[in-house]
């Protein structure tokens, strides 16, 4: 169970800081943001709003508990990466540029899978303290 935690909150963190880095300089001034913004045919406010959204995502998957929240939040991150390829893809961008997006997919679905075995670990760790309750008599 340490090795599942222990690789949980590698991909966990990892995932986390980049995105949460992203949503920080959504909010910066910055020329070629600007530009990128125009080249990917989008109005520039949508990535404020998608920062905010990281950025509850990021609380939502660091807070104990409310594991239908998790689950909202992995989507939600899983379609904005997914969003951006399909963003660059369609602005005409080589695949080779987008990589680094795949990475990070590949982070959150290694975070989301060591978070159902946490889980699940913990419901097993419940089920076999359940077991060796003395019954009332």
């Amino acid at each position: 169970m340490k090795k599942i935690n222990i690789a949980y909150w590698v991909f966990t963190g990892l995932f986390l800081a980049v995105m949460i880095m992203s949503a920080v300089t959504s909010f910066m001034p910055n020329p070629d943001a600007d530009a990128f913004v125009k080249h990917l045919g989008v109005p520039g406010s949508i990535f404020k709003f998608l920062a905010v959204l990281k950025v509850l995502g990021a609380i939502a998957l660091l807070i104990p508990g409310y594991p239908r929240l998790k689950e909202w939040a992995y989507a939600g991150f899983t379609f904005d990466l997914v969003g951006a390829v399909y963003l660059g893809l369609a602005a005409g961008d080589p695949l080779k540029d987008w990589i680094f997006v795949f990475v990070m997919l590949g982070l959150v679905f290694a975070s989301y899978y060591f978070y159902h075995k946490r889980r699940a670990g913990v419901v097993a760790g419940n089920a076999s303290l359940e077991s060796r309750r003395i019954p009332n008599q």
